[in-house]
This record gives C-alpha cells, sequence and structure tokens, in this order.
C-alpha cells in the first residue's frame, strides 16, 4: 500500500480481524491443522488435540505479541512502530467482537499432564491480552 492512495484506513492492521470471511478462514486453518495431526498413527486424540492448542497457541502468540509495526507505509507518522498486533487491532478498544480467542483443550480426558501442559500453554497467550499490559513490556522483552 502506498502513501497518498485512496484508503479508508491510516492503519489497515487495526481492522484486519474484521475482514471479510477472516473467521472462516481461521476455524478452517485450525480444523486442518487438527486433521493433518489426527493422521499421525501413533498419537491418540487426546495427544493431538494438545498439540493442536500449543501450535495454534505459538502461531498466536508469535504473530500477536512478537511482530511489531505495520508492513505497510502508513500516514501514522509511525505511531504503530512500537506496537504489537495486538495492541493495533480495532485501535486498542478492549474486548471488541474480534478480540476472541479459541480453546481447545477440552478433550484430553481429564489428564493431568495434558491439563498442566495447555494451561501453561493458555495463560501464556492470554495474559499478554489483558488489557492491564496493553503496551506493557514485562522484563523490557520486546521493548524495541
Amino acid at each position: 500500500m502506498n502513501v497518498g492512495t485512496a484508503h479508508s484506513e491510516v492503519n489497515p492492521n487495526t481492522r484486519v480481524m474484521n475482514s471479510r470471511g477472516i473467521w472462516l478462514s481461521y476455524v478452517l486453518g485450525i480444523g486442518l491443522l487438527h486433521i493433518v495431526l489426527l493422521s499421525i498413527p501413533f498419537a491418540s486424540v487426546p495427544v493431538v488435540w494438545t498439540l493442536t492448542n500449543l501450535i495454534h497457541n505459538l502461531c498466536m502468540y508469535l504473530l500477536l505479541h512478537t511482530v511489531k509495526g505495520t508492513p505497510f507505509e502508513t500516514p501514522d507518522q509511525g505511531k504503530a512502530r512500537l506496537l504489537t498486533h495486538w495492541e493495533q487491532m480495532d485501535y486498542g478498544v478492549q474486548f471488541t467482537a474480534s478480540r476472541k480467542y479459541f480453546l481447545t483443550s477440552f478433550y484430553t480426558k481429564y489428564d493431568r499432564v495434558h491439563f498442566v501442559v495447555n494451561t501453561v500453554s493458555l495463560m501464556t497467550v492470554l495474559i499478554p491480552k489483558l488489557p492491564q499490559l496493553h503496551g506493557v513490556r514485562i522484563f523490557g522483552i520486546n521493548k524495541y
């Protein structure tokens, strides 16, 4: 996208999760990942759900909480340069419809190991999404 062209958004990252078909694509992508993991012959269903959850949470953490700035040249004078994609989403407004997340740890047959792994994974991606941590860099991680 070039500066000076007609576009309704100053920063397109703010509205990408509200784009047409994004939630359907998201659910289909998770479903496809789960089906691919189910094709592993030695993996049980609870292990596959745990792997699906771990891969999903790792990807969401990397894409939403470590990548900063915008891939576009925007006319916002660099305001989005130090913000992660999660902080840019919906202009930073908290509790909007597009700030959703999916949990896939319901089918682990109540195994303690799966529960602990899924809970730690969930907390790793859930805690940075809290409104109190908007713009906060814990221990200076991802500061620059």
